[in-house]
């Protein structure tokens, strides 16, 4: 499993420079290393291992469990290998808060640089803006991104590493994606998830198998028109002080309910309390993908404007009037990439596991550092991993 969230406490304040700048000179010698020894493609599909990921990270001293590592990290790599892109067939876009706009442009200027074809330069471009769109609009968690990074290599292989953050459970979620494991952009994206925190017990999640009859349904309704939609939104806002424990209509003086739900049916729905009174941009919003009529639910989605709010007024048409149900079922699993001790999800992969830590042994001893340091970054990955 090569895709998946990991949840962390929240860091405040900077890395230290001496600890970034030393992080900076291991990580170009252990990227050289493992790229010698393993070539580009399987450091791009290690790199969206979110256990490996954190190995890393431990390796190159920073604290295994905060959000910091991720962030520090993927700026120290692309310190890293500054001036030596081409010579190791890894490039590094994006970065943390506003760096992150800038993920595309990066993404051009590399594909200028390395002579690609265009179509291949807007499917990088394209992946990394809907890997992002996922995670903010169809995994609604709570956990905002500030943090978007993508990894490529000069064979096009890549990897997303993205982070969240949720301010008032002051934690930190990241998500990976690998494109040589993505069959579907829209179901079900990620795997070998981990989290350290309690699931969280409001979400939306539109990737789930589980909600698919709704999104085919919110496909039917944009394909049905405008005014029709409307008038199934306009129900919504005028009975949306009740939608937790039923939603109903009078019809000729008698009562008809469309459909009635156990108060623990919304408890984790993440729209109960919004406020969808008469809102001029998701009016728009809606007009536009029924006018445009998307011929597939990742079309819609990639349909400029469209962003949360959307997804959650067709999700909810959808189930409350429709019947379709959504999934609320937080993805984040408590399991390794490795596997679980419990055999949840599946029994560790022992021989996998130990491929890990040699690989990552071996490029710590193939280093140009001196004995002590090198004891020091072994004694961090055996601190980690010690059974």
């Amino acid at each position: 499993m090569h895709r998946g969230i990991a949840t962390f406490t929240l860091d405040t304040g900077k890395c230290p420079p001496w600890l970034f700048q030393r992080m900076v000179a291991l990580g170009r010698e252990m990227m050289q290393v493992l790229v010698a020894e393993y070539g580009p493609d399987e450091f791009i599909k290690r790199i969206a291992d979110p256990v490996w990921f954190q190995s890393l990270g431990t390796v190159l001293a920073f604290d295994w469990n905060a959000s910091g590592l991720t962030t520090i990290l993927t700026a120290a790599l692309k310190e890293a290998i500054f001036g030596i892109e081409k010579e190791l067939g890894i490039f590094i876009c994006g970065g943390k808060g506003k760096t992150s706009l800038k993920t595309p442009d990066q993404i051009k200027t590399w594909a200028s640089r390395l002579s690609l074809s265009d179509p291949n330069a807007k499917n990088l471009i394209y992946n990394s803006k809907m890997s992002a769109k996922v995670d903010s609009s169809l995994v609604q968690d709570g956990y905002a991104l500030y943090h978007h990074s993508f990894f490529f290599s000069k064979n096009g292989a890549w990897a997303v590493v993205q982070q969240g953050m949720n301010k008032e459970k002051k934690t930190a979620r990241r998500y990976h994606w690998y494109s040589n494991d993505i069959k579907d952009l829209i179901e079900e994206p990620h795997s070998g998830i981990i989290s350290d925190q309690i699931k969280a017990s409001k979400v939306l999640n539109m990737t789930s198998k589980d909600s698919s009859k709704n999104r085919d349904l919110s496909m039917e309704m944009m394909d049905s028109g405008y005014i029709t939609l409307m008038k199934d939104i306009q129900l919504l806002r005028k009975h949306s002080s009740s939608l937790s424990k039923m939603m109903s209509v009078k019809v000729n003086e008698n009562q008809l309910t469309l459909l009635e739900l156990a108060d623990t049916e919304f408890t984790t729905h993440p729209v109960i309390n919004e406020n969808f009174s008469k809102s001029k941009y998701l009016d728009k919003i809606l007009w536009k993908i029924c006018d445009e009529k998307p011929k597939s639910y990742e079309e819609f989605l990639a349909t400029k404007g469209v962003g949360p709010k959307t997804v959650r007024a067709l999700s909810l048409v959808s189930e409350v009037i429709y019947g379709a149900k959504a999934s609320y079922m937080d993805p984040a699993r408590y399991s390794f990439a490795h596997g679980g001790k419990d055999a949840t999800p599946y029994p560790v992969d022992t021989k996998t596991y130990d491929q890990s830590i040699e690989m990552l042994r071996k490029a710590v001893l193939k280093t140009h550092f001196s004995p002590l340091e090198k004891n020091k970054a072994l004694g961090k990955l055996d601190s980690k991993y010690k059974f």
